[in-house]
């Protein structure tokens, strides 16, 4: 069995962070992502954008992590939103009822 990865690229503007993920975010990984948001939180922006278009896999503990991250950067006076979130993982929040605790922007894919 492969062990998880996970890329983490930061790119900063005047009012948000934008962290492109791209892999798995699970009990392996979740700890990585934890690291690079306490890291931005730090000097917190009013946005914090989690792109999750190259998440292929997230598990409970990637779900608690998100969650914890909102709360988190929220304390901090700033907002974390997940956007590009795929089919996959919206399902899964709805199912766990997690989706209204996290805020979500999916753009309209474009054509």
């Amino acid at each position: 069995m492969d062990r998880a990865e996970l890329s983490i690229t930061v790119h900063r503007t005047g009012d948000e962070a934008v962290l492109r993920l791209a892999g798995e975010i699970d009990m392996l990984t979740a700890a990585q992502l934890s690291t690079v948001v306490n890291e931005v939180l730090a000097e917190p922006p009013p946005r914090i954008v989690l792109d999750l278009g190259g998440v292929t896999f997230c598990d409970s503990q990637g779900l608690g992590t998100l969650v914890v991250l909102s709360r988190k950067a929220s304390h901090a006076q700033s907002l974390l939103i997940l956007t590009n979130v795929g089919e996959f993982l919206l399902r899964v929040l709805d199912i766990t009822g997690l989706r209204s605790a996290l805020m979500i922007r999916n753009d309209a894919p474009t054509p």
